[in-house]
C-alpha cells in the first residue's frame, strides 16, 4: 500500500526520485506521510528556505501580517499628508547649453529666469479685427489688466498684434519653478473661464506654465485596465476569490506604493508625471506577481497540499521568480540614472518604490490572505460544474499539442518569427527624437487653440521661442552685434529687442524660429546658432551667450540620452546575461534571451515610429497629427520591458530546467514547460496589456506612447517570442542550452529558483 502510494504520487508530480527521494511513514491514527528529506542541494539554496519559512509564517498567522501592513499603511498615508514633499515639476538638465542659460540668468536675479505663459485673444466673427471692434480691442486691455492683477505674475508684456490684425499675443513672466504650484496656474485658467463670458473677445492660454504644472488625466485608463484584469482573471482561475485576491494586492500596493512618493523627495527629487508611470508598471507587475503565487499555490493544493504548506511552496518556489524577476526591475530602471537626466533618475527611483512595494506584498501579504481564503480559494467559481480548478493551473493538452507542432516544425517558425520582428524594427532607423508641443494636443484644449491662433498670426515658431542668455559683464558692446547676427539667420524668423541689465551683467535675447517647436528643423537652428552664429561672433569677445527655452531644453534632453542609449542599453544586456547564466547555469539560454529582448523591444521601438512618425492609425489613437518620439521613452521603455520580460522568461525557463533536470531529455523539457506555464504566461501578459494599453486613450500624447510601446512589447515578448520563438530556438540547440564551461559552473553561486528540493518534506491532507 505504501509503495503503491508512493509510487502513484511521484507520477503524479514527475518527482524524479534522484532529486526527490520520497519516503512514506504509516501513521497510528492511520493514514500515510509522505517525506522528501533535504538532499545536498537543499544546504546551497538558502533564499528557497527563507522564502518558505517567510510564507509559512505569513500564512500561519494571516492576522498578525495583515495588521503589520495596515500600519505600515496608516503611517506612510499619515506621514505623506503631514509632512510629505510636493514633487517636482522642474525639466532640467545640469550641464547641458540650456541649463546654463538658466543658471546664468537665475544667478544675476533676471526675471527672464522664471517660466512664461502665453495668453492669445482673438476677436470673436470671422472676419473681426481689433482695428475694427472697438469692443475687442476694450476686451483686450482688459485681459491685460487681470493678467496683471494674478498672484505671482512678475510682469505682462503689451500686447504684440499679428499682421493680419486678428490675433493679439500677451506674454505673462512667472518667477522660477520653485516658487510656483498648481494654484497659479488654476488662477490663469479661472481668468480664461470669466474672459469666456466677454462675446467680443476669445481668450485662450498656453505656455511653460502648463506644461509644467497642468498633468494628464489617466482615470478611466485605469478602470479600463482593471476591468479587463478583472475578466482575464476570471476566466484564467474560474473562482471570484482567485481572482480578487491578485486585484485587491495590486491596488493596495499601488496605493501604498504612489503615497509615499512624497516622502522619497526628502531623498531625491520625484517628478510630478511619475505616479502614472508607476501605476502603469504597479498594476501590471502586481497584478502578474500575484497571478503566479495564486496559480502555483492552487497547484499544491491540487496535488494534496494542506493550505499552510501549499502557500508557503508557492512563496518558496514562484516566490524566487517573483523575487528575482521583481529586482531586475529594479535594477534595471535605477540603470536610468545613467542617462545624466534628473527627471529620469527621478522618475526612475518612484517606479522602482512602487515595484519594490508590491515584491514584498507578494511575498508577505498574500500568502496571509491564502492562509484565511484556505480551500475557499476554489469557491465562488464562475465554470461550469464537474471541472477542477486545481487541473487549470497544470498541463494544458491544448498548450501541449501546440509545443510539440513547434518543436515539430522548430526551423520554420524560427526563421518565420524572426524575419517578422526583424520587419517590425526596420522603422527604428528613422526615429526621431525630440518632444510634442501643444499643437498634438486635442483642439478641446485651451493650449492648443492657443497655439493655432498663434501660429495662423505670427507663425509656428512663436510657440517656441528660443532664449539667448549673454553675459556681458565685461563686454556689453557685443549685444547689437549679435542679435543681428542671429537675426539673419535662415531659421531665425525676428529677434525681439534685447532686454540690457548693465548692472547685473546681463542681456536677454529672444529670437523666433521659422518652425514648430517639434520639428527637425528647429533643433537644427539651434544647433547651428551655438556652433557657428554665436562662436563667429563672440570669437574676439570675453562674453559668453547660452541658447535657452523650452525648445532648447528638449533638444538638449533628446541629444543626451541618443549619446547614452547604446551604452543604456548595453549595460542592461550584460547584466541579463550574468544574471540568466547564475540562474539557469547555462551561456546559450542567457545570449539568446538578450537577442530575443533586443527582438521584442526593437518590434515596439518601430511600432512607435509607425503610429507617432508616419501616422499610421494615428486617429485611432486619437492623435490629431504626427509627433516625434518623447526623448526619454526609449531609454525608459527598455529599462521597463527588461526588467518586466524578466517575469515571463524565469517563469518557463525554471519549468523547462526544473523538467530538465528530473528527465534529461530537452525537447520534453521544453514542450513540458510551454504545457504547464503558458497559460498562465499568455493571462498576465494579456492583463498587462489591458492595463498598458487603458493609458493610450489619455490625452497626453506622451502617455499614449508609454502605453502603446509597453502594450507591444509585451504582446510581442508573451506571445511570438516566449510561445513560438523560444521553444523553437531551444528545440534547435537540443542539450547545448544547458552547456556551461566547469570552471564556470565551480566559480558560480547554486541558484534554484524554484527550489522545491531544497525544501521540508510537504505536508498533506
Amino acid at each position: 500500500m505504501a509503495d503503491a502510494l508512493m509510487s502513484r504520487w511521484a507520477g503524479k508530480n514527475k518527482m524524479n526520485p534522484a532529486i526527490y527521494p520520497i519516503f512514506v511513514d504509516e501513521l497510528p491514527a492511520g493514514g500515510f506521510l509522505l517525506r522528501i528529506p533535504l538532499g545536498e542541494r537543499s544546504k546551497e539554496n538558502l533564499m528557497s528556505n527563507l522564502l518558505y519559512r517567510l510564507g509559512r509564517a505569513a500564512a500561519q498567522n494571516p492576522w498578525r501580517v495583515i495588521g503589520i501592513w495596515l500600519v505600515c499603511a496608516v503611517a506612510v498615508v499619515t506621514a505623506s499628508s503631514t509632512a510629505g514633499r510636493d514633487l517636482d515639476d522642474s525639466f532640467t538638465v545640469p550641464g547641458v547649453d540650456s541649463d546654463d542659460a538658466l543658471m546664468l540668468l537665475s544667478a544675476n536675479q533676471s526675471d527672464q529666469a522664471g517660466i512664461t505663459a502665453r495668453v492669445v485673444v482673438a476677436p470673436t466673427g470671422d472676419d473681426a479685427t481689433f482695428s475694427g471692434s472697438p469692443a475687442a480691442s476694450a476686451g483686450l486691455i482688459q485681459v491685460q489688466e487681470s493678467v496683471k492683477g494674478l498672484p505671482k505674475v512678475v510682469a505682462v508684456s503689451e500686447p504684440t498684434i499679428s499682421p493680419n490684425d486678428r490675433v493679439a499675443l500677451v506674454q505673462v513672466q512667472y518667477p522660477v519653478v520653485a516658487e510656483l504650484d498648481e494654484g497659479d496656474l488654476d488662477n490663469l485658467k479661472e481668468l480664461l473661464e470669466v474672459s469666456a463670458n466677454n462675446s467680443a473677445v476669445q481668450v485662450e492660454a498656453g505656455g511653460e506654465l502648463f506644461f509644467t504644472f497642468d498633468e494628464a488625466e489617466s482615470g478611466i485608463g485605469e478602470m479600463l485596465g482593471i476591468v479587463a484584469a478583472v475578466v482575464i482573471l476570471l476566466l484564467a482561475f474560474g473562482s471570484l476569490i482567485a481572482m480578487g485576491l491578485p486585484i485587491g494586492l495590486a491596488l493596495f500596493g499601488l496605493a501604498l506604493g504612489t503615497t509615499s512618493l512624497s516622502l522619497i523627495t526628502y531623498l531625491y527629487e520625484i517628478p510630478a508625471w511619475a505616479p502614472q508611470i508607476g501605476a502603469m508598471v504597479g498594476l501590471g507587475v502586481g497584478i502578474d506577481y500575484a497571478l503566479f503565487l495564486v496559480t502555483r499555490h492552487r497547484e499544491f493544493l491540487a496535488q494534496g497540499m494542506t493550505v499552510v504548506e501549499s502557500a508557503a511552496r508557492a512563496v518558496a518556489t514562484s516566490g524566487q521568480a517573483v523575487l528575482f524577476a521583481g529586482g531586475t526591475v529594479v535594477i534595471s530602471i535605477l540603470g536610468l540614472a545613467v542617462a545624466g537626466v534628473p527627471v529620469l533618475t527621478g522618475a526612475g527611483i518612484a517606479v522602482s518604490v512602487i515595484v519594490m512595494v508590491m515584491v514584498l506584498a507578494s511575498l508577505t501579504l498574500l500568502p496571509a490572505f491564502l492562509g484565511l481564503a484556505g480551500h475557499w480559494i476554489n469557491r465562488l467559481g464562475v465554470h461550469r460544474r464537474g471541472v477542477d480548478p486545481g487541473d487549470r493551473a497544470m498541463i494544458s493538452p491544448g498548450w501541449q499539442r501546440w509545443g510539440t507542432h513547434v518543436s515539430n516544425n522548430a526551423w520554420p517558425y524560427a526563421i518565420g518569427v524572426t524575419l517578422v520582428l526583424l520587419a517590425m524594427t526596420a522603422p527604428i532607423f528613422g526615429l526621431r527624437l525630440g518632444f510634442p508641443d501643444d499643437g498634438t494636443k486635442a483642439e478641446s484644449t485651451t493650449e492648443r487653440r492657443a497655439y493655432d491662433l498663434v501660429a495662423d498670426g505670427f507663425g509656428p515658431g512663436v510657440n517656441g521661442p528660443l532664449l539667448i542668455a549673454v553675459d556681458i559683464s565685461e563686454d556689453d558692446s557685443i549685444v547689437e552685434p549679435l542679435a543681428a547676427a542671429i537675426g539673419f539667420d535662415p531659421g531665425v524668423a525676428g529677434v525681439e529687442p534685447p532686454f540690457v541689465s548693465p548692472e547685473a551683467g546681463v542681456a536677454t535675447i529672444v529670437a523666433i524660429p521659422t518652425s514648430a517647436p517639434q520639428d527637425a528643423a528647429t533643433v537644427d537652428t539651434i544647433e547651428r546658432l551655438r556652433s557657428d552664429v554665436i562662436p563667429t561672433v563672440l570669437a574676439d569677445s570675453p562674453a559668453v551667450a547660452h541658447v535657452g527655452g523650452q525648445s532648447a531644453s528638449f533638444a538638449d534632453i533628446a541629444e543626451r540620452v541618443s549619446d547614452r542609449l547604446v551604452v543604456f542599453i548595453v549595460a542592461v544586456i550584460f547584466l541579463s546575461f550574468l544574471l540568466l547564466t547564475l540562474v539557469f547555469r547555462s551561456i546559450l539560454v542567457p545570449l539568446k534571451a538578450a537577442l530575443l529582448n533586443l527582438l521584442s523591444i526593437g518590434a515596439a521601438y518601430g511600432v512607435l515610429v509607425m503610429v507617432f512618425q508616419w501616422g499610421w492609425g494615428k486617429e485611432l489613437l486619437g492623435l490629431e497629427t504626427t509627433v516625434p518620439i518623447v526623448s526619454f521613452i526609449p531609454m525608459f521603455m527598455f529599462a521597463i520591458l527588461f526588467g518586466l520580460s524578466m517575469d515571463y522568461e524565469v517563469f518557463l525557463l525554471s519549468r523547462v530546467r526544473e523538467e530538465y533536470l528530473a528527465t534529461g531529455d530537452n525537447d520534453a523539457s521544453v514542450i513540458h514547460g510551454i504545457a504547464s506555464t503558458a497559460r498562465v504566461i499568455t493571462s498576465a501578459a494579456l492583463i498587462m496589456i489591458s492595463v498598458f494599453a487603458g493609458f493610450v486613450i489619455s490625452d497626453d500624447p506622451v502617455t499614449k506612447m508609454f502605453g502603446l510601446g509597453l502594450a507591444t512589447a509585451i504582446f510581442v515578448d508573451a506571445t511570438v517570442v516566449r510561445i513560438v520563438l523560444v521553444p523553437a530556438t531551444m528545440k534547435l540547440m537540443g542539450d547545448a542550452n544547458w552547456w556551461l564551461p566547469r570552471r564556470i559552473d565551480r566559480f558560480l553561486p547554486t541558484v534554484d529558483i524554484e527550489g522545491e528540493a531544497a525544501l521540508p518534506a510537504p505536508e498533506f491532507v
